[in-house]
C-alpha cells in the first residue's frame, strides 16, 4: 500500500526542492567580481608605485628628485641621467661594473648548482653513518645570521691574502655553504622514485653515473629555481663586496651605485636612479625567461614517486 504524505511531511520537501544554490543574482556576482578586481588593482598599484617612481625619476632632472615636486611624471623629460650613468664614475666605465656583477652572479650560479646538487644527492640517496645528524646541523645553519660570522670570516681571508679578490664572495658557493639550496634539492630528490636508482645499479651504474645520467635531467626544475634565486641574490649583494673589495675597478653594480652619492659634495641622484633601472633589467629578463620553471618545480613537490 502506498501511504499518502501528510501536509506536515510534504512542506519541508517542497521547500528543499524550491531552494537552488545557483539562484544567486548574476548582477550580484558581477558586483562582487568588480569589487575584488578593483581592490586587487589598488593593492597592485601600491606595491608597484616605488618601481614606477624609480623609472619615472630616471627621466627627471636632479632638481626635481626629492624636491617640492612630488608628481610622478615630469614635464622636463630627458635622457641625461642615462647618458651620465653610461659614462661611469670614478674613472671606471659602467660596462666594467656590469661585467663584474655578471662574473660574480654567474660564478655564484655555477658554484651553487654544482655543490648543492652533489651534497643533496649524498643526503637524499646515499646512506652513511651520521647522515641525519649532519643534515640537521646543515639545516641549523639557516638559523645562524650572516652577521655573526662576518668578523671571523674576514680575519681568515685577510690572513690568507684574499681580501680585494672575488674568492671570499665565491668560495662558499662552491662549498655548498647555502643550506637553503641544499635543502631544496634534497626535498626534490626524495620525491623521485627510488626504483630508478635500483634499476641503474642492476645495470652496473655507480653513484656518479646515476647522478649525472638520471638525477640531473630529472632535477631541471629545482636546478633552474636555484639558478634564479642564486643569480638574483648575488647580483643584488651589497654587504659582501663592501667588506672584501677595495678597488673600484672590481666593484659590482651595487657598490657602483653608492659612488654616485657623495655627502660632502653634490650627489647625482638622477644618474644613480638611471643606473638602478639599468641594473634591474638583467634580473628582470632572467626571471621572466625562467619563471615557468619555478612554478613547475613547486608543483612537482606535491608528487610522490
Amino acid at each position: 500500500m502506498t501511504t499518502m504524505a501528510t501536509p506536515k511531511q510534504s512542506a519541508p520537501m517542497l521547500q528543499a526542492q524550491d531552494y537552488n544554490p545557483k539562484s544567486e543574482s548574476v548582477v550580484a556576482k558581477r558586483i562582487k567580481s568588480l569589487i575584488f578586481h578593483l581592490v586587487a588593482l589598488a593593492l597592485t598599484g601600491v606595491v608597484l608605485y616605488p618601481a614606477l617612481w624609480m623609472v619615472a625619476s630616471a627621466f627627471k632632472p636632479n632638481a626635481e628628485i626629492g624636491g617640492a615636486n612630488t608628481s610622478l611624471w615630469s614635464n622636463n623629460f630627458s635622457f641625461d641621467n642615462f647618458v651620465t650613468a653610461f659614462d661611469g664614475i670614478g674613472g671606471v666605465s659602467t660596462l666594467q661594473f656590469f661585467t663584474n656583477s655578471l662574473v660574480l652572479a654567474i660564478g655564484a650560479v655555477v658554484g651553487t648548482i654544482l655543490s648543492a646538487s652533489v651534497s643533496a644527492y649524498a643526503f637524499a640517496r646515499i646512506k652513511f653513518p651520521g647522515r641525519s645528524v649532519l643534515f640537521g646541523m646543515m639545516i641549523a645553519t639557516l638559523l645562524l645570521p650572516f652577521h655573526v660570522v662576518i668578523i671571523p670570516q674576514y680575519i681568515i681571508f685577510q690572513q690568507l691574502g684574499l681580501v680585494d679578490t672575488y674568492v671570499p664572495l665565491l668560495i662558499g658557493k662552491f662549498l655548498a655553504a647555502d643550506a637553503f639550496f641544499v635543502f631544496l634539492m634534497v626535498q626534490f630528490m626524495r620525491n623521485l622514485p627510488a626504483e630508478l636508482d635500483e634499476a641503474a645499479r642492476i645495470d652496473g651504474a655507480g653513484h656518479v653515473q646515476i647522478f649525472c645520467s638520471i638525477m640531473l635531467p630529472l632535477m631541471k626544475p629545482a636546478l633552474i629555481s636555484t639558478s634564479i634565486f642564486s643569480f638574483i641574490w648575488s647580483w643584488n649583494d651589497f654587504l659582501g663586496p663592501l667588506l672584501y673589495l677595495n678597488t673600484p675597478e672590481k666593484y659590482p653594480l651595487p657598490l657602483a651605485l653608492r659612488l654616485f652619492v657623495d655627502q660632502t659634495q653634490s650627489s647625482d641622484y638622477g644618474a644613480m636612479i638611471a643606473m638602478s633601472v639599468l641594473a634591474l633589467l638583467p634580473v628582470l629578463i632572467f626571471f621572466l625567461v625562467f619563471q615557468r620553471y619555478i612554478v613547475e618545480g613547486v608543483s612537482t613537490q606535491g608528487l610522490k614517486g
